[in-house]
């Protein structure tokens, strides 16, 4: 288990981590979510000794993380570190060498992740030679090939088509049903919801949320209530707040408080019209974020 405790970083007048505290569990993928300066890589950073916390602690298996430690992550940055004109399979070897393997099973281990990966006849070419998303998986690679227990990668579907994703999930499911730590930041939300077993949101550098899905959905102030009418029919929940109401074929949807009495709601829809369907459920993933997160992003920001 990962636990970062009480995390404070500054940059001058600038507070990137704000008493930063949360878990991450070995076999469990996280997604570690923030609005655009929330702290995310400076956290990231902070588990590898690339930034130095002004306080605070990062434990693995509730000891302090030293360099021995760290040659037992892995670690995909946003920024990413391959070396352009050296070849494939050359430079994964040289990434495990550096994490303490020897020639020839770094030798081995490079080879093998690039044929999972699906670049086994790309082996030989410079990482300049190869598309985006395939440069995605080299990098992807070279996280993985010292077998690391604990995998950090920072916007790792960035730029990929849907293979590419779907490529990235199966990875990321296989290395945590195999027991690693998985942590990683995206913006891509329904994808985190659909892939993730648990997410931390932050917020000007502290927890705003952490825990399951299912338990930050459930725990939510808001509902999403959808009626379904036979025709259209101009209703509206009949709530002092109403989000995101959107009025389309029939169907109304929107977001109000979850202290509204159902029964009081579906009422009010059946005097309106025909009600042929009805749907009350905890917010989406994406509609948590932004109401964790409040006015440091709008709605239309999040990308599904």
């Amino acid at each position: 288990m990962l636990s970062l405790r009480g995390l404070r970083r500054h940059y001058g007048d600038v507070v990137a981590l704000d008493g930063l505290s949360f878990e991450a569990q070995e076999g469990r993928l996280l997604g570690f979510l923030g609005p655009n300066g929330a702290g995310k890589t400076t956290a990231m950073r902070s588990i590898f000794g690339l930034v130095e916390p002004d306080a605070g602690e990062v434990l693995w298996r509730d000891a302090p993380v030293d360099a021995s430690v760290r040659r037992r992550f892995g670690y995909m940055p946003e920024q990413r570190g391959l070396y352009p004109k050296m070849p494939c399979a050359a430079q994964l070897s040289y990434f495990g060498q550096i994490h303490g393997m020897d020639r020839a099973d770094a030798d081995g281990a490079a080879r093998r992740w690039l044929d999972e990966l699906g670049l086994g006849e790309r082996a030989d070419d410079p990482v300049e030679a190869l598309s985006h998303g395939n440069q995605q998986r080299v990098q992807l690679a070279a996280a993985l090939v010292h077998d690391p227990e604990l995998l950090v990668l920072d916007e790792p579907f960035s730029g990929l088509d849907p293979l590419g994703v779907a490529s990235m999930e199966e990875v990321l499911r296989e290395q945590a049903a195999e027991g690693r730590t998985i942590i990683f930041s995206s913006h891509q939300l329904d994808l985190v919801e659909a892939l993730c077993d648990d997410v931390v949101i932050i917020h000007r550098g502290r927890a705003v949320r952490s825990g399951t899905i299912e338990a930050i959905r459930a725990a939510s102030e808001q509902r999403r209530v959808e009626v379904t009418f036979e025709g259209a029919v101009d209703w509206t929940p009949p709530s002092p707040e109403v989000l995101d109401l959107v009025r389309r074929n029939g169907a109304v949807g929107a977001l109000v408080p979850s202290s509204l009495d159902v029964d009081v709601l579906l009422a009010s829809a059946r005097e309106a019209g025909d009600v042929r369907g009805f749907r009350w459920e905890p917010p989406s993933l994406s509609e948590l974020f932004v109401e964790a997160v409040g006015g440091a992003v709008s709605r239309s920001e999040v990308t599904a």
